[in-house]
């Protein structure tokens, strides 16, 4: 860390690396956060009308609707949506994190990842849907909703609401980048490691084993809370421009910083640069870029991290800009003590990016803008530098 950071951002970063984030348990949403029955949560900054729902996150909240009980249908849900009966809010506002178009529901079970040295300071995320019809692909139709009874359901209660001890999230996170992960777009080192925790601490069935071994994700929406848990900690330091929140509705993105905590500086949502898994698909289905998890690349890892993972390089590198493997030296401003002999810079300033002439990189998956077809691709997205000299 240099001296020419500010006094308050010095103190932001300082309680970034001092947070040691761990999951604890298992609780329910409207317990955690606090919502209504009627309020449902969703990824980025929160819609101005249910007019400008995207339709992957208006198809999971119908969805999230029906699995509530606030409507028989997807068809009822969706007008009750429209109609303001049922309020769509962002989920960052309420420390909750959640990827791509996943929406959550007062009664879902929610993973709680805390400071191990703060214990009331905690940050909430869905259980990961794995390879299944997940709910995060933005699809509306009833085999979405039956692999959501069974996640929230049989897999959750397999879990209970405390852990039989808590698992520390910063050794696997550390771990998962010297086996290549970067933590956001892969994590198939990090999910094995946890996979074998949990299987050491609970009797687990076949069927979650193997719903485990075909989910390689089932990491991300742990460390994405985990990233949140760090950067929250500086929230409502006066002057800081660490930036804490971090995430897009698939039409507009936005950030927030610790010196103006709760207040979201948006833009409008481009689709990330990638090329399609399905090339025959003409690039007006590519969604803007959507989800929370681009909390994990603005603390420094995800495309952020590529440097550490050679096949995210291979796979993505032609969509980051010339500069990008030097972004993570610019931008970033404070070595991590939790990832030794890594030389791991976290934090990014929103001083910092509008003093260099690079911006951020995120790697993040492409939705169907229509809804129908889930999954299109993954790639690149650069936040506009709008977002960062607003702030």
């Amino acid at each position: 860390m240099t001296s020419s950071i500010s006094n308050a951002d010095q103190l932001a970063l300082q309680r970034l690396i001092a947070v040691e984030p761990e999951w604890s348990g298992i609780g329910l949403a409207g317990t955690l956060t606090g919502c209504d029955r009627n309020v449902l949560l969703h990824a980025g900054p929160v819609f101005d009308s249910p007019a400008e729902i995207t339709r992957p996150i208006l198809n999971s909240a119908q969805v999230a609707a029906v699995y509530e009980g606030l409507a028989s249908n997807f068809s009822e849900a969706g007008e009750k949506i429209k109609e303001g009966k049922i309020h769509l809010q962002a989920a960052q506002d309420f420390r909750v994190v959640t990827p791509l178009a996943s929406v959550i529901s007062q009664s879902m079970p929610l993973q709680i990842v805390r400071d191990a040295g703060q214990l009331e300071h905690a940050v909430y995320s869905p259980l990961n849907g794995g390879g299944g019809p997940a709910m995060r692909l933005g699809l509306c139709d009833e085999s979405v909703l039956e692999h959501l009874r069974w996640l929230n359901g049989v897999f959750a209660d397999s879990l209970g609401e405390e852990l039989p001890e808590p698992i520390a999230l910063l050794p696997l996170a550390r771990d998962s980048l010297r086996g290549g992960d970067d933590c956001h777009g892969r994590t198939i080192e990090a999910t094995r490691m946890l996979s074998a925790r949990l299987a050491a601490l609970y009797d687990l069935s076949s069927e979650i084993q193997i719903f485990l071994e075909n989910g390689p994700s089932f990491f991300l929406n742990l460390w994405m809370a985990a990233s949140k848990c760090m950067l929250a900690a500086s929230d409502g330091i006066n002057g800081s421009s660490l930036i804490t929140a971090a995430g897009a509705n698939g039409s507009r993105t936005g950030i927030q910083i610790a010196g103006l905590p709760g207040r979201w500086f948006v833009h409008h949502a481009d689709p990330p640069k990638c090329k399609l898994d399905d090339n025959r698909l003409l690039k007006s289905r590519a969604l803007g870029a959507i989800g929370d998890s681009a909390i994990v690349d603005v603390l420094g890892f995800g495309a952020m991290a590529m440097n550490y993972a050679p096949e995210q390089q291979k796979n993505l590198q032609a969509f980051m800009p010339a500069d990008g493997l030097s972004l993570p030296d610019r931008l970033l401003s404070i070595l991590h003590p939790g990832f030794g002999e890594l030389n791991l810079k976290v934090g990014m300033l929103a001083r910092t990016i509008v003093n260099d002439s690079g911006t951020p990189v995120i790697s993040l998956g492409v939705l169907d803008a229509e809804g129908e077809l889930g999954r299109l691709g993954g790639g690149i997205y650069s936040p506009p530098r709008s977002m960062f000299d607003d702030a």
